[in-house]
């Protein structure tokens, strides 16, 4: 099979996936909105290519029920470029407690526990309880089924308290023997469904992405490939089935076996 048939053969199998899955889930299942979900989302690129986390964070706020948009309201700025550069500014050049010798955001953006700490400087003096970030690995014993409840419950409990939650997503490529993180990217999550069923091994979602201000849809499975693993059924975290997002495209070689990944979260639970 050529390179080129094989790249076609992967689109095709994301697509089919998201039909097969995500749509079907819809029909009869009652979805959590965000509680501001008529919100328009901010734009990344109005500042600069690494500045998804500050402007998923301030669309978390944004999206949120009244009391976490009194967070994003404090924001000094009258356009989202000022407000993403304020957030920058007073919050990302802060010294990281979590890299030692460097800023919380640099040239390659800022990472989920760096984030976390810039949501709760943010949010401080607003009476918010605290934000929280949590890796979305499976832990020791937890299966596959498993690990997508207690993805669900955690993205559902931060919706459901207001906050809409930021996923940290990133694509990996088989490159060789070995598995590589090609490109990282926030955004912020909208819609869900309240529930899962029995059995379910994906369920749908709509996000706000930061790069262009977008909203998108896709889901949240349990991959059907092999990631990370030597198997599909031995995959340690779940796939991000995002067929709108360009994340890490650019950097695939022609041939190479790639997925988006969820493998963080930040929100209230």
């Amino acid at each position: 099979m050529t390179a080129a048939l094989i790249n076609i053969f992967q689109v095709v199998n994301s697509a089919l996936l998201v039909f097969a899955l995500v749509i079907p889930a819809v029909a009869g299942t009652t979805m959590r909105d965000a509680p501001n979900f008529s919100a328009s989302p901010a734009n990344q690129l109005v500042v600069a290519g690494n500045a998804c986390g500050p402007t998923a964070l301030l669309n978390a706020f944004r999206f949120g029920n009244a009391d976490w948009q009194r967070a994003s309201h404090q924001i000094m700025g009258t356009t989202d470029k000022e407000r993403i550069y304020t957030l920058i500014r007073e919050c990302g050049m802060r010294p990281s407690s979590h890299l030692k010798g460097r800023p919380r955001w640099s040239r390659k953006g800022v990472n989920i526990a760096d984030l976390c700490d810039m949501a709760n400087e943010t949010a401080r003096g607003q009476m918010l309880p605290l934000i929280s970030q949590e890796v979305l690995f499976a832990k020791k014993g937890e299966t596959q089924e498993q690990l997508l409840q207690r993805v669900h419950q955690r993205l559902d409990t931060s919706l459901s308290k207001g906050l809409p939650p930021i996923l940290s997503l990133r694509r990996y490529a088989l490159r060789g023997s070995e598995w590589i993180v090609l490109d990282a990217h926030f955004v912020t999550l909208i819609r869900m469904p309240q529930k899962l069923e029995k059995g379910t091994r994906a369920f749908p979602v709509t996000y706000a992405d930061p790069w262009g201000g977008k909203i998108s849809t896709g889901s949240i499975a349990i991959p059907e490939r092999p990631i990370l693993s030597a198997s599909a059924n031995t995959a340690p975290c779940l796939e991000a089935v995002l067929p709108q997002s360009s994340i890490g495209k650019k950097l695939v070689r022609s041939g190479e076996l790639t997925m988006i990944t969820l493998s963080a979260a930040l929100g209230r639970w």
